[in-house]
């Protein structure tokens, strides 16, 4: 992993954003669309349409079959209509994600977790399926049908339940330095009996992986796994540890915990990987990296969690802005996404295979893009005014209006978990238009 995290941070420094002409610094990348103020306010209208739908849906939940596939058709084509108008979807796109693609893995997922463990969170679920949803679309770009396999399904639950358990205050710092070394044990294929019934849970997922992945025939899924360990240890220890983080390279254990998380993904869906392939999958998760770094800015701000754009935002009183990081990352982003059509493939064609990879990679490159944008957006402050009107000029909806939003969703996180759980209670209900709306809901 070594060289992945090189070749990436090479990809980076291209940009003379430190030192090299600050007119380059601040040069946009070329963007997919250009939106007027006028345009903008009419894809508003198809915004606050979806939102109010799922808002009604949210204040009188369904309590029969009949309901709720009444309120999941509503959804849907509130949903349906909102990506047409406002994100240029076509039918090509909302059959990748609305039929056999993306919503059949989000139903699979919150179907096969309910039976794992019944107590599972619903929040829980949706933190799975965002990155089952990641290996998925590997599994496009890699030239393999998209399905929900036993472990990717393991590796998308293993990180909310240990997330959990390193996040809760109730447990001690010592108690969560030995698990860590135990589950790190375990990773690496040592038989070490589970401390409590949580561990139990988290090893079952790790057999999950080695009945798809035997360790003698696929070593790389291994490595890659331990890899992920490691990063997330680094990345707590190191930036989490007070006067240490200052001496901390913020820059290199961004790039290795994001990219190392994503890694695992393309192993678990291809078993091994090609160089160019190996190097994408890495790139791809810094980059999904960097922008929840920016767009939990705020908050990483308030809890003193150091990333690179915290770093910068700290900078601000003596006269810097983040116009000029915000825009290498854009231009980080570009270059990356480029690399999704470099990608080789020596799998066989399957039908469709060329139209879904086309209209995949159209949406990968669209969020990545719109997620720092409007993380920006949320986050004004930090930039010129001129830098964020020229931001907002590539955005289908204004800043300002999104920021009200963002308020009012922030009040819906308890009633869109009853709303889910309302559609869970029947095996033939399908949960996943709740679960794309929602994905694409936070980004706002």
């Amino acid at each position: 992993m070594r060289e992945l995290l090189q070749e990436s941070l090479a990809l980076w420094r291209r940009d003379a954003v430190n030192g090299g002409n600050v007119a380059d610094a601040l040069c946009l990348p070329p963007f997919d669309r250009t939106c007027t103020p006028s345009e903008q306010a009419a894809h508003e209208i198809y915004l606050d349409r979806l939102l109010n739908t799922v808002e009604a849906e949210l204040r009188d939940l369904p309590h029969t079959r009949s309901e709720r596939c009444s309120a999941r058709n509503r959804v849907t084509r509130a949903f349906t209509d909102f990506s047409k108008s406002c994100l240029d979807f076509d039918d090509a796109h909302l059959e990748l994600l609305l039929n056999d693609g993306f919503s059949a893995v989000a139903t699979q997922l919150a179907r096969q977790a309910r039976q794992f463990d019944p107590g599972v969170s619903a929040s829980d679920i949706f933190q799975a399926s965002r990155n089952a949803w990641t290996a998925c679309g590997l599994q496009v770009l890699l030239g393999r049908d998209m399905r929900l396999t036993p472990s990717i399904f393991a590796y998308s639950m293993l990180y909310p339940y240990t997330d959990n358990y390193l996040d809760d205050s109730a447990v001690s710092r010592s108690a969560k330095l030995a698990f860590s070394e135990r589950f790190r044990a375990r990773l690496d294929g040592d038989e070490v009996a589970p401390f409590n019934d949580r561990e139990a849970t988290i090893w079952r997922l790790v057999e999950l992986i080695e009945d798809q992945y035997a360790r003698a025939d696929w070593p790389e899924v291994y490595v890659s796994l331990i890899g992920i360990h490691r990063a997330q240890e680094n990345s707590v220890r190191l930036l989490r540890s007070g006067s240490s983080s200052a001496d901390a390279d913020v820059l290199k254990l961004s790039f290795e915990k994001g990219g190392a998380s994503v890694l695992p993904d393309a192993y678990l869906v291809a078993g091994s990987l090609s160089p160019e392939e190996a190097q994408f999958a890495f790139d791809w998760g810094v980059l999904l990296q960097l922008a929840d770094d920016l767009q939990d800015l705020q908050q990483d701000l308030r809890e003193g969690i150091v990333t690179i754009f915290t770093q910068a935002a700290g900078r601000v009183s003596l006269g810097a802005r983040l116009d000029a990081l915000t825009s290498h990352t854009l231009n980080f982003g570009h270059r990356v996404m480029r690399g999704m059509n470099r990608m080789p493939s020596n799998h066989p064609a399957r039908p469709g295979a060329a139209a879904k990879h086309k209209s995949l990679t159209e949406m990968i490159r669209m969020s990545c893009s719109l997620l720092l944008i409007w993380s920006a957006g949320e986050s004004a402050k930090l930039y010129t005014a001129d830098y964020l009107a020229e931001l907002e000029t590539h955005s289908p909806f204004r800043f300002a209006p999104l920021g009200e939003k963002r308020q009012k969703l922030a009040r819906w996180a308890g009633p869109l978990a009853r709303l889910f759980e309302s559609f869970l209670e029947d095996e033939e209900d399908e949960p996943a238009s709740l679960l794309l709306a929602s994905s694409l809901m936070p980004r706002f």
